[in-house]
């Protein structure tokens, strides 16, 4: 097929500013995720998850990635750019990448819950729809894995700590 991919030293760079991002959401309070969409190796955009300070339930780190390289780029279809994310994309996010044909994509770590890259589903790569993107896992996959699974131990821990009802007033 005659593809170059750049050397895998690019890819790390450019994940570990991907969880550089995705700690950023996780000091913010939000899932940690972090996206960023490179040309080459140009930063063109940058996302992380803002679901919760936005109340916008569509502010996940890929979507706000997409709309600033949308802006930047000025152009809804985002062709020969590639996204890096910390975490597998989920349906919704799976439906934008296509609808914008980023060429490729690469994910840090699978979600067996919710991921539509291969893992629950593979919207990425449906021939039914008109656009598949190349995907490529692994990158800084024990990093970002890592991070997302002690964040969600935290929010477990915080939900099983007992409140005290009892009050001290006489």
């Amino acid at each position: 097929m005659g593809i170059i991919t750049p050397p895998l030293k690019d890819h790390v760079f450019w994940m570990q500013h991907a969880l550089t991002l995705a700690k950023r959401a996780d000091q913010e309070g939000e899932v940690p995720v972090g996206a960023v969409i490179v040309e080459g190796d140009k930063l063109i955009a940058e996302g992380w998850n803002k679901t919760i300070q936005l109340n916008d339930p569509s502010a996940h780190a890929e979507i706000v990635a997409l709309r600033q390289a949308g802006q930047i780029k000025q152009n809804y279809r985002l062709n020969n750019l590639t996204m890096l994310v910390t975490l597998e994309p989920c349906a919704m996010c799976a439906g934008a990448l296509v609808h914008s044909r980023l060429k490729r994509i690469i994910i840090a770590t699978k979600d067996p819950r919710t991921g539509c890259a291969g893992s629950l589903m593979n919207l990425l790569q449906n021939e039914n729809l008109n656009h598949q993107l190349e995907i490529e896992f692994g990158v800084l996959q024990q990093e970002s894995s890592q991070l997302i699974s002690q964040f969600f131990k935290q929010k477990r821990m915080s939900i099983k700590k007992p409140q005290n009802y009892c009050s001290n007033e006489a």
